[in-house]
């Protein structure tokens, strides 16, 4: 089972390898017919099921939630800048650890979720106390687009295909390119960089929308990689990388969001 979401990149699980390798589950990704019988013996761990994903991908999201509350309450401002860069740096490192070391089990990802939780933690609390109530409206948008998102892929509105995929992961791939420039033009003495997260540009709107979009394209590859895993009997360990998958997908619309909505809020 080939996963089209980047946190899943580098193959399906090979039980001859221990972990992402090279052949697919099923011989066909797509299509009516349903996926064909493996082409080597299957895996000695029982099979995922939705319920294993569900219940990873609760305490991956909880672990997250409940760190952030904790960085909110107790980091002080006065120290909200080092305990920020350093939560980022552990960050990326478990995410690169998982992501190419291909190492996700339950210490990792939940390593990662707390790590990832203190992030935006400090994040959410800036973000509310130049405009407050918004931290709030950004979660109750979070849920809204990850509800509109499962329903979208339940009634086979919008369909996972290799075509769309490639189009998610180039669309993903430009923004964290515009982000990285913007940022570079930022630090060389622009003041606004590019303009794409300068409030007073237009563009900025138009690239926080499409960046929420892209989020919710990344979940449609979430939910696609989880019912293939499902179908085609990947083990249970997969299970956690799908709820390490689903929880970036969903912090990734989260931040866009509380983004967007600080362009029509008010400062305090």
């Amino acid at each position: 089972m080939e996963s089209r979401n980047p946190a899943f990149r580098g193959g399906a699980f090979d039980q001859r390898g221990g972990g992402f390798g090279a052949q697919p589950y099923g011989a066909q990704p797509y299509g009516g017919g349903g996926y064909a019988a493996p082409g080597y013996a299957p895996p000695a761990t029982r099979p995922m099921t939705m319920d294993d994903v569900v219940v990873r991908g609760f305490l991956t999201l909880a672990t997250l939630v409940v760190t952030a509350a904790l960085a909110w309450t107790l980091v002080p401002t006065s120290l909200a800048g080092p305990v920020l860069v350093l939560a980022l740096v552990a960050e990326i490192g478990i995410w690169a650890f998982i992501t190419f070391g291909r190492k996700a089990n339950a210490a990792m990802v939940l390593a990662f979720a707390a790590v990832y939780g203190v992030v935006v933690g400090i994040i959410s609390h800036s973000y509310n106390d130049l405009y407050h109530g918004v931290v709030f409206q950004a979660v109750i948008g979070t849920a809204l687009a990850f509800g509109a998102t499962l329903a979208v892929y339940a009634l086979r509105i919008v369909r996972v295909t290799p075509k769309f995929a490639k189009f998610v992961m180039a669309a993903g791939l430009a923004l964290i390119g515009l982000m990285v420039v913007n940022l570079v033009v930022h630090l060389f003495g622009g003041d606004h960089g590019i303009g794409i997260r300068d409030p007073g540009s237009p563009l900025a709107y138009v690239f926080s929308v499409a960046a929420i979009l892209v989020g919710c394209f990344f979940l449609l590859l979430d939910f696609d990689s989880i019912e293939n895993g499902v179908r085609a009997g990947a083990p249970e360990k997969f299970a956690w990388y799908c709820a390490f998958g689903l929880v970036l997908s969903l912090v990734w619309i989260y931040l866009e969001i509380l983004r967007l909505l600080s362009y029509f809020s008010g400062r305090d």
